[in-house]
């Protein structure tokens, strides 16, 4: 059975598990204090233009997520995010476990509009009683969003403005960061230059795991690693994630099989047109909103592992194919084929 049920399906690319066979022996310092991991935070600097960033590992999207977020805000304040963002929809209530408020604002394509963001905040501190609510302390989004969209350079730099305006941080959650910077006009530079903090996602983009969290400079929270240490995040053996992050960011290997994957769902997408079939939404990256009627959505996953997305209505069924780093031409024959 074909698989495009999402972007982390596989293991590592074939270059982290060389480079872990080769260093599987060898006797590392632990909790990342090893030059391994070194390299690769300076590695990860230079690709992104920011030589005073701070750089820090950890393991999987929503820990990364609640961390930054909990870490970031004071007692007081809430994080604004689209309805539809992750952090709102699929992280179980990570961040309300950590004691914090998402401050929801509709979504647009998936993405928020600074002007959304702005009256938020101005009805906020125009409200006489506004000490008595949660005050918004930063920005999420994510690049690419939850439907695969990407902000342009103008839409992002607007959300800078209104964070700049009301003395909020902005936080990227950059899970596909890879294939979003393969699809759109952003480059590693605007992101880091517009972005208080944000993640450069290993987990689905050929790592076997783990998340590079890059703080602007003076923007990381003080004690970072004790913060994340705390809540059981350290991984002892942090050189695993360092010699990941290490071998991605060797001569743009991240940036290469970033693009495998938009390159991949290009041809899905013109084939699925050529079929005569609808979407969902226009998303430029690796995830593919396709519509079917309801027979045929069966009939297709008979074949084909994929997420039933939403129901349109009565007749039609919305599925989510996604393709990643490892996606094969002939994964995409046979489900041209299918098709």
């Amino acid at each position: 059975m074909l698989s495009f049920v999402n972007d982390y399906c596989e293991g590592a690319h074939p270059e982290i598990l060389r480079r872990l066979g080769e260093n599987n022996f060898k006797k590392m310092p632990g909790y990342g204090e090893d030059a391994i991991c070194a390299s690769a935070k300076e590695k990860i600097r230079a690709a992104f233009a920011c030589p005073d960033a701070e750089v820090f590992f950890l393991v999987g999207g929503t820990q990364t997520n609640a961390l930054v977020i909990d870490s970031v805000l004071e007692r007081y304040q809430g994080v604004v995010a689209a309805v539809s963002g992750h952090i709102n929809v699929h992280e179980s209530g990570a961040i309300e476990a950590c004691g914090r408020k998402i401050l929801p604002l509709p979504q647009h394509d998936g993405k928020l509009r600074a002007e959304d963001v702005r009256k938020l905040c101005a009805d906020f501190y125009a409200d006489e009683a506004h000490e008595h609510m949660v005050f918004p302390g930063m920005v999420y989004i994510s690049y690419p969003t939850e439907y695969g969209t990407l902000y342009s350079l103008a839409e992002l730099t607007a959300l800078r403005a209104v964070c700049d305006e009301y003395g909020m941080k902005l936080f990227l959650d950059g899970a596909r960061l890879g294939y979003g910077l393969a699809a759109g006009e952003l480059s590693p530079a605007d992101v880091a230059r517009l972005c208080d903090v944000f993640y450069v996602g290993g987990t689905k983009v050929g790592a076997l795991f783990g998340e590079a969290v890059v703080f602007k400079k003076a923007c990381a929270p003080a004690h970072f690693p004790t913060l994340y240490k705390r809540r059981g995040a350290m991984l002892a053996k942090g050189w695993l994630l360092g010699l990941q992050f290490d071998a991605l960011f060797t001569d743009g290997l991240y940036f290469k099989i970033a693009q495998n994957a938009i390159d991949a769902a290009a041809r899905i997408k013109a084939a699925l047109k050529e079929k005569g079939y609808s979407f969902l939404i226009d998303s430029p990256t690796n995830q593919i909103f396709v519509v079917m009627d309801n027979a045929a959505a069966a009939a297709f996953r008979e074949r084909v592992a994929c997420e039933v997305w939403e129901r349109p209505d009565a007749a039609h069924t919305a599925l989510r194919l996604v393709t990643s780093w490892a996606t094969s031409e002939e994964d995409v024959d046979a489900l041209i084929a299918t098709l």
